[in-house]
């Protein structure tokens, strides 16, 4: 089938717009902990069933110790300290702003692998970050009384969301050399390894979430969440259409067609999620907001095509 890959990589981004919104609701339903402790352990379910049915076993196997470590790192930033951050964002700004400033990700994790994998910025790619920065800057920036630039949205919210951003292309990174130490010789299917990685992920993030939850006190709120109908299904929703469904489409996606291309497909999440928004929340869209996704998503496009 022609395009394949390309439909799979707008599917993607439906779908990981359908995460925000869904997210957004649980958030403020249960709980940004809450929520996070049932999406990652929904998450780790979904692939102990996968491993079972696949490969026999019900753990991944034959995976190196370096490889734990660092997919256990990269959970505690990716997952603990990003998905807190981005689920604080929905909370205060919305998903719509929130995975606005999300296509900062790609972008962290191009200045994460040049420090730490010596990967060269190209000028393009500097490029490509001086226009996405000038499309969010468009969206969320407007006058002042007093000043000619005045931020349009809460301080607190903004830089929320800009770690979660951070936090979401370093921990990638962190993957990356995770997944490099994988032996593909083992039992374990090459296309798998990715599930494998995101299972000590979500293993890093159920442990580093309950802390927190311990810890301000939450545990009441979330078991009070467990006979939450509602909640519950918006918390598998979220899992479904996010870590499992949309990590493993996206890992198809590259299959099929360049990496480049099926990226910048899966980055139009700002650009799908503004209709949604305004009939789910009725949130204000003005032209100024388009076009400052439209172009800060062009700019997500220039970094990945450039390369």
């Amino acid at each position: 089938m022609a395009y394949i890959g390309e439909l799979i990589s707008i599917g993607v981004a439906f779908s990981w717009t359908a995460t925000a919104l869904l997210s957004e609701f649980g958030s403020k339903r249960l709980g940004n902990l809450t929520l996070n402790v049932l999406r990652m352990s929904l998450a780790l379910l979904f692939s102990l069933v996968l491993f079972g049915v696949v490969t026999g076993h019900m753990l991944p196997v034959g995976v190196p110790t370096e490889a734990i470590g660092w997919m256990l790192l990269s959970g505690i930033v990716g997952y603990v300290i990003g998905d807190f951050c981005l689920y604080q964002c929905y909370i205060i700004i919305g998903s719509r702003f929130g995975q606005l400033f999300m296509t900062l990700a790609p972008l962290a994790a191009a200045l994460m692998a040049w420090i730490t994998l010596g990967q060269q910025m190209t000028i393009m790619s500097i490029v490509a970050m001086l226009v996405t920065l000038f499309g969010i800057g468009i969206s969320v920036l407007g006058r002042g009384e007093h000043h000619r630039v005045s931020l349009k949205l809460p301080l607190n919210g903004v830089l929320f969301a800009i770690g979660a951003a951070v936090c979401q292309g370093v921990g990638l990174v962190l993957s990356k050399i995770g997944m490099d130490h994988y032996d593909v010789s083992t039992e374990m299917p090459e296309w798998l390894i990715p599930f494998s990685a995101n299972f000590f992920r979500c293993i890093a993030g159920i442990i580093g979430f309950s802390f927190l939850l311990y810890f301000r006190g939450e545990m009441a709120r979330f078991r009070k969440a467990v006979y939450d109908k509602k909640g519950m299904s918006i918390a598998l929703a979220t899992t479904i259409f996010g870590p499992f469904v949309g990590v493993g489409f996206s890992l198809m996606a590259v299959q099929y067609t360049a990496a480049g291309i099926a990226s910048t497909l899966m980055a139009m999440t700002p650009i799908i999620i503004l209709l949604p928004s305004r009939w789910l929340f009725h949130e204000k869209i003005t032209w100024r907001a388009f076009f400052g996704a439209v172009i800060s998503v062009i700019g997500v496009s220039l970094f990945f095509l450039g390369e």
